[in-house]
């Protein structure tokens, strides 16, 4: 796995190597670099397959991190690439060219964190929050508490008890 980086930190901007374990290792690329880089994987290092596009948000960096999971089966190695975008205008580039499996994530995350993919077919499609209005859910700024008091009524019967105060009641109900 170290060669192939090396060989590939020759022709890219990359970030440091960090092996996680045997098979897996990750690095961070500029997002400007990203696309030759995936390029160079597919087509010259046998990464033929994405496995995962997903999305960490670091709110408090005001970022939102892209981590393209590509595997190459002939070697079973996977690298996780991790590209940072600004999290205020948050937009990655669209790779459903050279991953058609790639369309479905992009989707999920403009719909689950509201990172645009520009080009991407149908991103702009409900998918799978239909009628959605409110702030992307998996954004950390968003407040799943205050978003059901305000969707959904109070339900009578309902109590939720200190789980702690709880099991000690159950387990000793005479206290002692």
């Amino acid at each position: 796995m170290r060669d192939i980086h090396a060989r590939l930190k020759q022709r890219h901007h990359l970030g440091q190597f960090e092996r996680q374990r045997p098979g897996l290792a990750f690095f961070t690329v500029p997002r400007e670099y990203l696309r030759g880089l995936l390029l160079d994987l597919r087509d010259k290092e046998g990464f033929s397959h994405l496995v995962l596009l997903t999305a960490v948000d670091w709110m408090e960096e005001g970022l939102f991190q892209l981590t393209y999971m590509l595997n190459n089966r002939a070697e079973d190695v996977t690298f996780g690439i991790r590209v940072m975008l600004d999290r205020e205008e948050a937009e990655g580039d669209s790779i459903h060219d050279l991953w058609p499996t790639a369309e479905t994530y992009q989707r999920e995350l403009k719909e689950m964190f509201g990172i645009n993919f520009p080009g991407s077919p149908r991103i702009d499609d409900e998918f799978i929050l239909e009628g959605w209005t409110d702030l992307p859910p998996y954004r950390r700024d968003f407040d799943s508490l205050a978003y059901s008091q305000q969707t959904y009524a109070e339900r009578p019967g309902r109590v939720t008890h200190d789980p702690r105060a709880h099991m000690k009641q159950k387990l000793y109900p005479d206290g002692v």
